[in-house]
């Protein structure tokens, strides 16, 4: 079997790691369950660009039951758990991720992914999707299509739609309800701060926390850091989005005045230079940038390294940018994923949800081969399936409308 991870002999502790996440993935268990029996995706060739984690290790199990060939490669150099990609590896699942890996080796890997001509393939940030158009457009020919796992990606997949470059058809995971509703907030809320304090081991409670973005991330972000005591300020440019932060209680403000204030700052937006050098020149002495959005753009990094002075690694996923006049700013994980680079990513009873949504929309493709070349959203049914599994695993029992109120709902001329 071809590979390429940094040593299988982490198999065995992956193993275990693997076990503990699956233990709060029910969702997914009863999904394997039905797949095993039904092979739903037997002769399917899936190619997947993923975080290489525990959750993502239960995905594949689960794709694998159903009767599909995987090959999966890492959407972020740092997120790669190696013990994960080595136990998949003894699994028989071919993996390419390698913790740390340059530009280079990851592009590789992914072409490593696309060696096997995949009929579906599955995307965290869209790079793997977005690789076959530009280089490998022969590819789109036969596929069945794409799902994407996170908000960047869909963003992506957009602009391909409306440019008329998109050649497949998409399920854009992140759009289902029991993904972003739930992965994005809770999920995000709690292992952006979880990396946070992993990398710095500060107090938040009584500190200013800058979140710029008050999409579903932000929000979870936010309620998280309120929670743990910090004074939470939010940096939108969009004025719904703004105007419901100030009702949610924070501060709104633009990045330029709250970069004097701040003392974390976090972005959540999926676009570029959203915290950029002419606000870095404004923090106080001490400050610390943070992101969680799938790239490294949302920083500008760049020139933050070309306007220090001087640079120094403090502690594991922390670096400290000594300014012309003295100030120290203090970068995590590189301006990349926080939650994943420097923690471990979203808890596992989350992302059971998200990659439930994950395997079923890989069978809805193979199941409806003529879609057109568009972006979708996940099927209501599907939604609906996840949501009562996660219920049902949860001993949740909830009300069921009655014949006559079908009726109701159902009807125009029913009125006072």
């Amino acid at each position: 079997m071809n590979y390429d991870i940094k040593d299988i002999a982490l198999a065995d502790k992956g193993l275990l790691m693997i076990q503990w996440a699956e233990m709060s993935m029910p969702v997914l268990k009863n999904i394997r369950g039905e797949f095993e029996k039904e092979k739903p995706l037997a002769g399917i060739k899936i190619g997947c660009c993923l975080h290489v984690t525990t959750e993502t290790a239960a995905l594949m199990k689960t794709l694998k039951a159903a009767g599909a060939e995987i090959r999966l490669a890492a959407s972020n150099p740092l997120s790669t758990k190696d013990y994960v990609a080595a136990a998949l590896v003894k699994e028989g699942i071919p993996v390419f991720a390698i913790n740390g890996e340059d530009r280079e080796t990851y592009y590789r890997h992914l072409e490593s992914v696309l060696e096997m001509k995949p009929d579906i393939t599955m995307d965290d940030g869209g790079d793997l999707i977005s690789l076959i158009h530009s280089k490998y457009p022969e590819l789109t020919k036969t596929m069945l299509g794409s799902t994407e796992e996170t908000t960047t990606g869909v963003i992506r997949l957009k602009s391909m739609e409306a440019d008329g470059a998109l050649k497949v058809p998409v399920i854009a995971v992140n759009e289902a309800e029991t993904k972003h509703l739930f992965d994005n907030r809770y999920g995000t809320g709690q292992s952006t701060i979880d990396g946070i304090l992993r990398a710095t081991n500060r107090l938040i409670a009584g500190s200013y926390f800058v979140v710029s973005g008050y999409g579903w991330c932000g929000k979870g972000v936010s309620m998280r850091a309120k929670g743990m005591g910090a004074k939470v300020i939010i940096c939108e440019v969009n004025p719904v989005r703004a105007l419901e932060a100030a009702m949610d209680g924070f501060s709104v403000m633009p990045i330029k005045q709250a970069a004097s204030i701040g003392d974390f700052f976090v972005t959540v937006t999926g676009d570029v230079n959203v915290i950029d050098i002419d606000a870095i020149e404004k923090m106080k002495d001490g400050a610390i940038l943070a992101n969680s959005g799938h790239f490294d753009s949302e920083i500008n990094t760049k020139m933050l390294k070309k306007t220090a002075v001087s640079s120094k690694n403090i502690r594991p996923a922390l670096d400290e940018y000594l300014m012309p006049d003295g100030r120290r700013i203090y970068l995590l994980a590189q301006g990349r994923l926080v939650n994943l680079s420097s923690a471990e990513g979203h808890p596992s009873s989350v992302m059971d949800m998200s990659f439930a949504n994950q395997a079923l929309a890989a069978k809805y493709l193979k199941e409806n081969g003529n879609l057109e070349h568009k972006v979708y959203v996940v099927p209501a049914e599907i939604d609906q399936k996840v949501a009562s599994l996660k219920l049902e695993s949860m001993n949740i029992e909830i009300d069921k409308l009655t014949a006559e109120q079908q009726h109701y709902l159902s009807s125009w001329n029913i009125g006072t």
